[in-house]
């Protein structure tokens, strides 16, 4: 039977994961319908003896030093620097220490980490990807989430830097794209900081991109920061559309965090909560998708004809409001696709029902700040005018955090 943390740690994850994936709003009855919304594809919540190595099921250890980036540890096998704490938690220690006499690019190491990775045991290809965690602190430390695309042939197989932190930064962490043409110091990405001064190392953090074809948000505690697509990379290639595995790793030193100093403690630790990937599958039949005052995204009367106005109405529970959210990046009913009038990308482009083409007006994204959104225009579901009526137009329109882009599918 699993312990009340472990218990209680799922829930946690399956109800963020599912206020993320499917932007399920409050608690329903209707466990069975909302639970098949999102699938569960690898989870660890680190329950285990104290002391214990890593599930060898899900994760493999690397093993010694990286000159690529000028980083000081050499990365120790077994559980020495990656070892679970008893309390449901893997912890990931950084020590100034060099007890086999391990050598580095640099010579004899000064410092030991740890650094997982699922390649070979699990792979993700789009979902909503996240951890749960408490990061180091002082000058050098540099924690990172991220992923490599398979097979690894770096920059071009293409990293999603999910989150990186260096230590002179205590506020602040980054997230990220390399691949061909833009890796290295050349990434495209953007940072997420802290209010008021907190410092990422006081509290835990949840970690998260939302990853469909074309498009990959991330966000720190379900508030959403940036997102990007292929319009952001220049004519550069795209190359996340693929299968991606997992990193967890505590680096220190290198060209960005610089070397530890004076002022840094030892030892350092990665404290990692959980590690969970899911899907946006709706169940068969499909979900509804509710909205502004309550009322349901609506095919007008009910037709499955191309080109057949996609409103808000009130919720019936008919065909015409079950809706199936497809890790594809599809929204369906009644056989066709939610799609933006003639591939718009302009605020007020209405919505319609359509064949399935796979064409990007037909793509959307549902992030953790319960927007619907399509990644072509970078714009969010809308609601025409915040009005609440019976067969009001739904259009994209610039995403505002209004009410009448705030959406809750099941």
């Amino acid at each position: 039977m699993p312990s009340s943390r472990r218990l209680r740690t799922w829930l946690l994850a399956a109800l963020s994961a599912a206020l993320v994936a499917s932007a399920v709003g409050p608690a329903r009855a209707d466990v069975e319908a909302d639970a098949a919304i999102t699938a569960v594809t690898f989870s660890d919540t680190f329950d285990g003896a104290a002391g214990s190595a890593v599930d060898s099921s899900k994760w493999q250890i690397e093993t010694g030093d990286n000159v690529n980036n000028h980083e000081r540890q050499y990365y120790t096998a077994g559980n020495r620097n990656a070892a679970l704490d008893g309390q449901g938690h893997l912890v990931i220690t950084a020590r100034r220490e060099n007890p086999a006499n391990y050598q580095c690019w640099y010579g004899t190491c000064q410092y030991t980490s740890a650094r997982l990775n699922t390649s070979g045991k699990f792979t993700a290809q789009y979902g909503h990807v996240e951890a749960r965690m408490k990061v180091p602190r002082g000058q050098g430390m540099w924690p990172a989430f991220w992923m490599l695309g398979t097979p690894v042939n770096w920059p071009d197989s293409g990293e999603i830097d999910i989150m990186e932190n260096v230590g002179f930064e205590p506020s602040t962490v980054h997230g990220t794209l390399h691949g061909p043409g833009y890796s290295g110091s050349g990434g495209i990405g953007a940072g997420y900081t802290l209010p008021n001064g907190q410092a990422f190392a006081d509290a835990f953090h949840t970690f998260a991109v939302d990853w469909a074809p074309d498009s990959i948000t991330w966000s720190v505690d379900g508030n959403v920061y940036q997102r990007r697509t292929p319009a952001d990379l220049g004519g550069r290639q795209w190359v996340f559309n693929k299968p991606f595995f997992l990193i967890l790793n505590l680096a220190v030193g290198g060209y960005w965090p610089g070397d530890p100093d004076g002022s840094t403690v030892f030892p350092q630790q990665l404290v990692v909560d959980h590690v969970s990937v899911t899907t946006a599958d709706s169940p068969t039949g499909g979900a509804p998708i509710r909205g502004l005052a309550g009322k349901c995204v609506d095919v007008a009367g009910a037709n499955p004809a191309n080109g057949t106005p996609v409103q808000l109405y009130d919720c019936n529970g008919t065909a015409a409001q079950r809706w199936t959210v497809g890790s594809d990046g599809t929204i369906r009913a009644l056989g066709k696709c939610l799609d933006v009038t003639g591939n718009g990308t302009a605020d007020g482009s209405t919505v319609q029902l359509w064949d399935c083409t796979g064409g990007p007006n037909q793509r959307w994204t549902v992030t953790a700040a319960r927007d619907i959104v399509n990644p072509q225009a970078d714009k969010c579901l809308d609601v025409t005018g915040n009005n609440s009526a019976n067969g009001t137009r739904l259009q994209i329109w610039s995403c505002t955090g209004g009410a009448n882009q705030k959406w809750t599918v099941g």
